[in-house]
């Protein structure tokens, strides 16, 4: 019996267990609904604007803008885009093999890791990778600001010369059950290669005013957007990787249950039988 009580409690606890997690991935299902509404109606615009001042900076001088300038990759800075919190898969796993992929190809270069996220930070505090800023406790909510913040400091780190390139690593959000890490360059601004030819048609635009103009108030600016961008697509991603662990943490919970439960009644079932052949041996033997 004793063992058939430690059975009892073990599938009291796993029941418990799996009420959180099905709590968990009712809320994570809520937040990813937010989430997806709020990168749907940012992705058309960051993706607009981004196609228009590679366009514009294919065709004007880089030396318009300090944003603008390529130079030779010695001196490059990652942000890495993770969660706070765990319980949501290989979302922080994958993100992490990425970045040190990244890292590593680069070995002998002056690199520098800007942690996004909880888990970024206490990864990369246990690496030779040098943090030059860290950010904890503050993708609960996205806010754009925290992407201005960001992206003013590497623009202006840029243009100081500090750095020669500035590269982003996130998830980007597929699908409730698909995220995808990527690694994008966030500085220099990128330029679209365009080939002259007669058969070529150029996609251009009428631009208002003069591009030098443009570039002032707008690449600042799409360096905070793509930032805010990524940071949105990290967040409905994570919502979602916690969505399906938490949706296989259920499952498996119910199976294990089962399992615990049919094995309990065995345990049970042997017991009675033998209680009752024994009951049964000594009425013959007194007969």
């Amino acid at each position: 019996m004793a063992k058939t009580r430690d059975l009892k409690r073990r599938i009291r606890s796993i029941r418990n267990t799996m009420q959180l997690t099905r709590a968990m991935k009712m809320v994570s299902a809520a937040k990813l609904r937010r989430a997806q509404e709020r990168i749907f109606a940012a992705r058309p615009y960051a993706r607009q604007l981004d196609a228009v001042l590679q366009s514009l900076a294919s065709r004007a001088n880089p030396e318009l803008h300090p944003l603008l300038e390529i130079r030779p990759e010695e001196r490059i800075e990652l942000i890495v885009v993770t969660s706070d919190r765990g319980l949501c898969g290989s979302f922080n796993t994958n993100i992490l093999k990425t970045a040190v992929s990244f890292l590593r190809e680069r070995e002998g270069k002056a690199l520098e890791v800007q942690a996004v996220g909880r888990k970024g930070r206490d990864f990369f505090r246990r690496r030779p990778w040098t943090i030059r800023r860290e950010w904890a406790d503050v993708l609960r909510t996205v806010e754009f600001s925290l992407a201005n913040q960001i992206g003013e400091e590497v623009s202006a780190r840029y243009t100081a010369g500090e750095v020669d390139a500035v590269y982003l690593v996130y998830n980007e959000f597929k699908s409730a059950v698909a995220q995808r890490p990527l690694v994008e360059r966030l500085l220099p601004i990128s330029r679209s290669e365009v080939e002259e030819g007669p058969k070529t048609t150029i996609e251009d635009y009428i631009y208002e005013p003069d591009p030098q103009s443009l570039f002032l108030r707008l690449l600042p600016h799409h360096v905070d957007m793509q930032i805010y961008r990524a940071l949105l697509e990290s967040q409905a991603a994570e919502h979602a990787a916690r969505m399906s662990a938490m949706s296989a943490a259920t499952t498996n919970a119910g199976e294990l249950i089962d399992q615990l439960t049919l094995k309990m009644n065995r345990m049970r079932q042997a017991s009675i039988t033998t209680e009752i052949i024994e009951v049964v041996s000594g009425a013959e033997a007194l007969g």
